[in-house]
């Protein structure tokens, strides 16, 4: 049995044929970053997918070492084989939207590519005749979208659509939810809401709905579509699987699954089941959705007829009338499902819980048969009928749990090896545990902020009978003349507001699109009168929570170049004029992320020529500053009593003219997908704190920043790509222009790059790798470790820095002239390029208690 062990970036190998049919670790090899999945080709050759190393390992199961490194595009996720007469390599790379299609007798030869219209395939199940490959689409979207309301100022894009007479409420914005009235009621002395954007879903019928049974289909994709920015037909077609023929590569879709396809498998009848979460974010004000803002769903498409498909709600228990109900109710539900497998009689799925710590039983038709807890975190499964057993794979809780599938009763949990930070494993519980954290077992904070980034989609979680919040204590302005004045309390009804990552905020605070959350310990009411939970987390709980965030950092950014330098030529396909210029929907030209920067800074001015982008996106993060001008120089502001710092607000937002924070800009590559100058988005939500506006570069082409070209665009819209990635310039104490920023947790983009030796002279590409591999560690940016078989024995290497590596073993060290040497058939090394810090434990001292690997 193949497991991949994430945390530890190997492959673990587990014989199943001894006594009691307890699985027997056997082997564990080395692979790529982040190991995510794993599929066997042969009895003797399994491959592993490295979602940070964009990679895929190939393993000789015979002699336990990688023999080829595969490189892919951004993200990969799964890979499968498929075809006839003959199977090729499919493999998902999650963040481009393309499936690799790899020949598996030549695995380095260039790829061909299958373009995904969707956001983020990921899990592959292929059909039984091995004709058809199936593409789960983890963020397809739910047919919801955002109609722009509440901006005035003139040539503003798109229009406030909500406030149109033509509209179905007149023009009344904010619109009642509750037929004419507001539910909850608005509180008795609040001032007059403010207009805001409005989110409404494409129903069954095709038609475009508000929460108030209200049709705006006539604004959105009717003859009054250019009302709302639109083209007239502009859908959201919301595919959520991919069926890619295996010999043509041509694709089609079935539709109207989920928000997020997690996982799929193929049924002994051929049917695609699909598991994963829907969303109801098309329904306003948080206690309208107080512990119910989501399903989890079990979904099956018939394969001869996409079209045709069945969902169940996997916690058929749940009526969803209240928030609450007692834990033994809640201990029923799964949470967050990452896996489903079936028998071969189809009579029995099982489906695993990463948020719920379970799997349930589900018969053919979906119905619950029966559930087991099992370890933190299950997320993968293999079902292995001849000794009755199924096997779980519990990532967090680092163990597999043997499940007996005849009365299913965990018979034995065997543990392997974690590597994970104490701070990770006390804190996560407290981001995925749906029983834990929420009042109906299925919900966290993970819901939304999924694997505490994002998902796509945007919420009006406001309350008609909150409160003003004056934003006491917070940073406004930062000082800066021009910036400091039109501050007022904001209202409890705040309007659509898209989830934010949770990536670097510790330390980052306030917190919140409007800075109304002075620190985390403001969101713990959240777990009651969001999720409905009983109780908050407790100081001590929450400082846990709190330690686990503050270690989670950005990906390496896929738009630098290798040595993490600024793109000058990056092509921008798929990204379009906006019609300032150049008529709109033409492809923009190539963008100068280094001339980007410069557009950036002083010394060129945009708005209304008195601020630089940078004044207030200061420089790594995009972030404001944790200080404040005192006439002559910034001056840093103390900590608030939790710790928390004050980084800069501003009430000069173009679209709503309210009180925000100054966003961070280090994911906005991961928020593409709503396009509005043609008749087709992928997504229903773009950027600034609503997603009204479609692109990036729509965003800049606003009247506020006075940009001169369309080439200009481009250049800008290169940089906010490849922002992420640190090596920015800081601003200076000095200059109030550009305030010095906080500092950015992310990745150099080389992290995860490798190259497998299988010859001591490699191509003229490979060495020039190597080459680079080197000089970037030798600069202190990264970490650079080899690992492979040599003379029998899994061996492990880490640079030491001037062409010196040390080994596994305490009193060797080679150079790197003499490991190339030493790269051969059977005797394979790989090299990688790790976070700066970790080559020590990812080299040679893996549980880093001081005797290394080779010594032990």
């Amino acid at each position: 049995m193949l497991a991949v062990n994430t945390a530890d970036n190997r492959l673990l190998v587990f014989d199943l044929t001894g006594p009691g049919r307890e699985p027997r670790l056997v082997a564990t090899i080395p692979v790529g970053l982040e190991p995510v999945s794993v599929r066997a080709r042969s009895n003797t050759e399994a491959w592993v997918v490295n979602h940070i190393s964009d990679s895929v390992s190939i393993v000789n199961l015979t002699t336990l070492n990688v023999v080829a490194t595969v490189p892919t595009d951004d993200e990969p996720a799964d890979v499968v084989f498929a075809g006839w007469p003959i199977k090729r390599a499919f493999i998902t790379c999650s963040q481009v939207n393309t499936v690799l299609v790899v020949d598996p007798n030549w695995p380095l030869a260039a790829p061909r590519r299958v373009k995904i219209l969707g956001e983020d395939p990921r899990a592959l199940a292929v059909s039984p005749d091995g004709r058809k490959v199936y593409a789960a689409i983890f963020e397809s979207g739910n047919a919801t979208t955002v109609l722009s309301g509440g901006g005035t100022l003139e040539g503003l894009f798109p229009p406030n659509v909500v406030s149109d007479p033509l509209g179905p409420y007149g023009g009344i914005n904010p619109p009642p939810n509750a037929g004419s009235a507001f539910n909850p009621p608005i509180r008795s002395g609040l001032p007059t809401p403010p207009p805001g954007p409005l989110i409404v879903r494409k129903n069954a019928q095709g038609r475009w709905m508000d929460d108030n049974a209200h049709d705006w289909t006539a604004l959105v994709s009717g003859p009054n579509a250019a009302a709302s920015g639109r083209p007239v037909g502009w859908d959201m077609p919301d595919r959520d699987l991919a069926i890619i023929d295996a010999s043509s590569l041509s694709v089609s879709y079935a539709r109207g699954l989920m928000n997020l396809n997690m996982a799929l498998a193929v049924h002994p009848s051929g049917v695609i089941t699909v598991v994963g979460t829907d969303s109801t974010n098309e329904v306003r004000f948080e206690p309208n959705v107080n512990g119910r803002f989501l399903r989890v769903r079990l979904a099956a498409v018939y394969p001869t007829a996409p079209g045709l498909v069945w969902q169940k709600d996997l916690n058929p228990h749940l009526t969803y009338v209240t928030p609450t109900l007692p834990q033994s109710e809640r201990d029923k539900s799964i949470g967050d499902p990452r896996a489903i497998v079936w028998n071969a009689l189809g009579t029995r799925g099982y489906v695993a819980g990463m948020g719920s710590n379970n799997v349930v039983v589900v018969g053919a038709n979906g119905q619950r048969l029966g559930q087991l807890d099992v370890g933190e975190g299950p997320t993968g499964l293999a079902l292995d009928e001849q000794r009755g057993r199924l096997y779980v794979l519990n990532r967090f809780a680092a163990s597999v749990s043997v499940v007996s599938v005849q009365d299913l009763q965990e018979r034995a949990r065997v543990p392997f090896f974690d590597p994970t930070p104490a701070a990770i494993k006390m804190g996560r519980k407290h981001l995925y545990d749906t029983r834990r954290t929420s009042g109906l077992g299925h919900i966290s904070c993970a819901s939304c902020h999924v694997d505490a980034r994002i998902d796509r989609l945007g919420w009006d979680l406001g309350d008609p009978s909150g409160e003003m919040n004056p934003l006491t204590g917070q940073n406004k302005g930062m000082g800066i003349p021009g910036l400091t004045t039109g501050f007022e309390p904001v209202h409890p009804m705040k309007g659509p507001m898209t989830t934010q990552t949770l990536q670097d905020i510790i330390g980052k605070e306030a917190l919140h699109w409007r800075g109304d959350r002075a620190g985390l310990e403001d969101f713990n009411p959240a777990f009651m009168h969001l999720q409905g939970d009983d109780v908050m987390l407790s100081p001590a709980e929450m400082q846990q929570f709190k330690d686990f965030l503050a270690t989670l950092t950005f990906p390496p950014n896929p738009f630098r170049n290798l040595d993490n330098t600024l793109p000058t030529h990056l092509p921008l396909t798929g990204r379009y004029t906006t019609g300032r210029f150049a008529p709109a929907g033409q492809q923009l030209p190539n963008g100068n992320a280094v001339r980007g920067l410069a557009l950036f800074r002083p010394p060129r001015l945009l708005g209304l020529g008195a601020f630089a982008c940078s004044t207030c996106h200061t420089l790594p993060s995009g972030l404001g500053t944790n200080m404040t001008w005192d006439g002559t120089r910034f001056v840093p502001l103390a900590p608030g009593p939790n710790g928390e710092s004050h980084l800069g607000l501003v009430a000069a937002d173009p679209s709503t003219n309210i009180v925000f924070k100054v966003p961070q800009l280090r994911n906005l590559y991961d928020k593409e997908g709503m396009e509005l100058t043609h008749t087709e988005s992928l997504a229903g939500f773009g950027f600034s704190h609503h997603g009204v506006s479609d692109s990036i570069a729509r965003f800049i082409a606003a009247p506020a920043f006075q940009v001169q070209s369309d080439q200009e665009l481009a250049d800008l819209t290169a940089f906010m790509l490849a922002f992420s990635g640190s090596e920015l310039p800081h601003g200076s104490e000095t200059t109030v222009l550009e305030p010095p920023g906080p500092d950015s947790k992310d990745t150099h983009a080389a992290v995860g790059q490798q190259v497998t030796l299988r010859t001591p002279w490699p191509g003229s590409e490979q060495s020039a790798l190597l080459d680079t591999f080197l000089s970037l560690a030798d600069s202190g940016k990264v970490g650079l470790v080899v690992k492979g078989r040599q003379g029998g024995r899994q061996r492990g290497y880490t640079y030491r820095g001037g062409g010196d590596f040390q080994s596994d073993r305490a009193h060797e060290r080679v150079s790197a002239a003499q490991l190339r040497s030493r790269a051969g058939l059977g005797s394979e090394l790989t090299w990688t390029v790790v976070p700066k810090g970790t080559q020590w434990r990812i080299g040679v001292d893996r549980d880093e208690d001081g005797v290394l690997d080779g010594d032990e």
